[in-house]
């Protein structure tokens, strides 16, 4: 809110003009969430039917059932598969509005049970793994970062090729390591933490390479700030230095890679789930789509694009936290 020439903001000024600063951001917030939502449901639904196969024999056990023409289309009539797809799109939305996420056609649960039984594992999952990344980047930040150049050359070398490795191949490779040769470990998920480390492992290292690239960037750019010369003008120690200016100053483009690192995990946990052979949405989603199931797919989709936005409005008011620059534009 702009004041008169001359005018001074006065603290119940400030206060209005900060709740409407917030009040916009929420609305806003809001209305891109339920547009992303609105376009993830219409693509993946459009999307999951150029899959080859036809949903009623998913629904009757699969092509391998063997279903009469008669239990075929009494089927497509019971769920409304002999209908337009555009009546069946509007149908869809309308359950959707209500929270009614369908019945899965394999299962035979509803879609928010079979959800709520899965997420879990994945949350687990995807938390260890992005914990485990944020201490692997960090360690490798400060090492690069703080032994000359040699040290930058060499931490930005095992970055790059820590974030170019597939999943699939580094999980197998630490399956060979860890469970075949040296029996530390188990080569599927079993409960309990000796279950989770090859999993976890798996997603953190690639994540760990993108985000020590950032971390490290920003450390050495910290480290030639004015800021950071001020403080040592002053008699700050180099560890208070560090510590106190230069790593939140590095925290701020790792805390804004939080959202990106959470739509790779999460995509991660697809191949890590069903190489390690653990429960979780992302397995469940590879064997949605292979059975055709229709309502399964398009169920945890829309709860992976509300984790999504979920993380990035999180992500969005950290930002705001650690960068004071942000709080004052706002």
């Amino acid at each position: 809110m702009a004041l008169p020439l001359g005018a001074t903001a006065t603290p119940a000024t400030a206060d209005s003009v900060r709740r409407r600063s917030w009040l916009r951001w929420a609305l806003a917030r809001l209305a891109g969430v339920a547009f992303v939502l609105w376009a993830v449901a219409t693509v993946t639904f459009f999307a999951i039917r150029l899959i080859p196969g036809d949903p009623a024999e998913a629904i009757l056990g699969g092509p391998g059932s063997q279903a009469s023409k008669e239990a075929l289309a009494q089927a497509r009539s019971d769920y409304g598969l002999d209908l337009p797809l555009g009546i069946q799109y509007l149908q869809y939305l309308g359950r959707l509005a209500t929270g009614d996420l369908g019945t899965s056609y394999s299962l035979r649960s509803p879609v928010t049970t079979v959800i709520g039984q899965n997420l879990g594992p994945t949350l687990l999952l995807a938390l260890s793994s992005l914990a485990l990344a944020v201490v692997l980047a960090l360690l490798l930040a400060l090492w690069s970062s703080r032994s000359g150049r040699i040290a930058s050359a060499v931490g930005s070398v095992l970055e790059i090729i820590a974030s170019a490795v597939p999943h699939f191949w580094l999980a197998i490779a630490l399956i060979l390591m860890f469970s075949t040769a040296l029996g530390w470990l188990p080569p599927v998920s079993v409960p309990g933490a000796a279950g989770l480390v090859l999993p976890a492992l798996t997603l953190a290292v690639p994540l760990a390479g993108f985000l020590g690239q950032v971390m490290r960037e920003s450390l050495l750019d910290a480290l030639a700030s004015p800021f950071v010369l001020a403080a040592r003008a002053r008699g700050e120690g180099e560890s208070g230095v560090f510590w106190r200016h230069a790593l939140r100053h590095a925290a701020i483009p790792a805390i804004g890679l939080a959202g990106w690192a959470f739509g790779s995990l999460i995509s991660g946990a697809v191949v890590v789930e069903t190489i390690f052979a653990r429960p979780g949405i992302g397995r469940s989603l590879l064997s949605a789509v292979q059975d055709r199931d229709v309502p399964l797919v398009l169920g945890v989709v829309l709860v992976v694009a509300v984790g999504y936005m979920i993380v990035t409005t999180l992500t969005d008011l950290a930002d705001r936290f650690v960068d004071p620059r942000l709080r004052a534009r706002s």
